[in-house]
């Protein structure tokens, strides 16, 4: 059975985007970028919130023709990879995505069933809150970049319930961003 694991990139102050919905400060270093790679290498689907999938739709389809080493190598393996996006609003997605609108739980016990592998949860404030307070996170890999944003776009929400988690690895990326590896705690 495969496992939730959430990625997502922070600012030092903990936001997921910038004051105006930026994401131009996580810059994706070779380092960072082999490590996504192999992270998406060993899930079996992509999965996003609406937002958040809107922005990738409107960026892998042509990032080969950009002058970016990460973009180009993983561009195809975007366009390829199988990919949902959970949303009550967004009535259809291109590029091998099947939108999920059905009950939170019951659709993320669905995946984990249906593969072996995992199911890569990216980016993203509002549905990984939730579904961190369902319990259905296996996995958190946050990746801290050094910038303060300002903002209040953050993966938790405020009044998000304690949630204990376990340090599984920490490491540094191209000198820059920092990974905190956490699993839910057993206790």
């Amino acid at each position: 059975m495969g496992e939730l694991v959430y990625q997502v990139h922070v600012s030092l102050d903990g936001c997921v985007e910038g004051p105006r919905g930026e994401f131009d400060w996580a810059p994706m270093g070779p380092e960072l970028a082999v490590h996504s790679e192999t992270l998406t290498a060993r899930s079996a689907v992509l999965a996003y919130g609406r937002r958040v999938w809107q922005m990738m739709a409107g960026y892998w389809p042509t990032a080969e023709a950009l002058d970016d080493p990460h973009g180009r190598a993983f561009a195809p393996v975007w366009l390829e990879m199988p990919k949902v996006v959970f949303s009550r609003t967004l009535a259809e997605a291109r590029w091998n995505t099947r939108v999920l609108s059905g009950d939170l739980a019951e659709e993320v016990a669905a995946l984990k069933a249906a593969h072996e592998k995992d199911i890569l949860l990216i980016g993203g404030a509002r549905l990984p809150a939730e579904l961190s307070r369902l319990g259905l996170i296996d996995e958190y890999q946050v990746f801290v970049h050094p910038v303060v944003l300002g903002g209040d776009k953050r993966p938790f929400a405020v009044d998000a319930e304690r949630l204990e988690l376990e340090l599984v690895e920490s490491r540094v990326f191209d000198g820059r961003a920092v990974l905190l590896r956490y699993r839910r705690s057993a206790g």
